[in-house]
């Protein structure tokens, strides 16, 4: 085992696994409670570190007319990304304010997605490997004849939802996530209308396009997935969309 292996499992891997398996424990064995626990503390530890990204992806989108005027204006790419990067400064916008946070994110849903992996595809057999995965508490280890429960309301979270009732929900949830991050679209469209120039039509449809394509990809990703993986997924977007909400109201609040 390699160094990088090692501190991936001591740093992210094995903390993410023994707390899921806490959180089962504490909430009276249902696992379908503990991946919404453990999604819910996710964000909240995570929010000072997505909270600058997004204030900063809403600047842009704000600032989005601005951006397609100076794209008319200057023909010049290296020019127009001189200017852009002017017109960014001016508004206290860093574009790659947000990218460290994002990278630590996704880092750490790998790490999730491997845990919950493990954990669903736990059973009697594989109880005793599951011990010597969890930290050396009595509180956190299964009896040697144990089953890991994975029911959760009409879900088995180890398998596909036969009635694909999440992955809808998780869709769904896409598409709420995508409108707010589309928010300025309008704005958008007005300089589309405006200026001639099919680029600009180009970059407006393909933004359109997104906010259709990835509720698309989640519904069919999430019909293969065990329902416990989706169940983190719809948990955690619907909770992006709150984070959206909030600091859209509190912006309004500010104005």
């Amino acid at each position: 085992m390699n160094i990088f292996t090692e501190s991936w499992n001591l740093l992210l891997y094995l903390p993410l696994l023994n707390l899921l398996i806490a959180f089962y424990h504490l909430l009276f064995d249902n696992l379908g409670l503990a991946i919404i626990a453990i999604t819910v503390l996710i964000k909240v530890v995570t929010y000072p570190l997505t909270k600058p990204s997004i204030i900063a992806a809403q600047k842009q989108k704000e600032l989005q007319p601005q951006i397609e005027k100076l794209k008319l204006k200057y023909k010049n790419k290296q020019e127009f990304a001189q200017k852009q990067m002017e017109l960014f400064k001016q508004n206290g916008i860093n574009p790659v304010a947000g990218c460290l946070p994002q990278i630590i994110q996704f880092i750490v849903v790998i790490a999730l997605y491997k845990a919950f992996t493990d954990i669903l595809n736990a059973n009697g057999v594989l109880i005793s490997e599951m011990n010597r995965l969890l930290y050396n508490f009595d509180y956190l280890k299964f009896a040697s004849d144990a089953t890991l429960n994975t029911n959760f309301l009409y879900l088995n979270l180890a398998k596909a939802d036969q009635f694909y009732i999440m992955p809808v929900l998780s869709a769904a949830s896409q598409f709420l996530l995508s409108k707010y991050m589309m928010s300025s679209s309008k704005k958008i469209e007005k300089v589309v209308l405006d200026t001639p120039d099919k680029k600009d039509d180009f970059m407006y449809n393909m933004q359109e396009q997104m906010m259709y394509m990835m509720p698309i990809m989640t519904l069919v990703i999430g019909i293969s997935l065990p329902s416990g993986l989706v169940l983190y997924w719809f948990v955690s977007t619907l909770l992006a969309v709150f984070q959206y909400m909030i600091l859209n109201k509190n912006k309004n609040g500010s104005k």
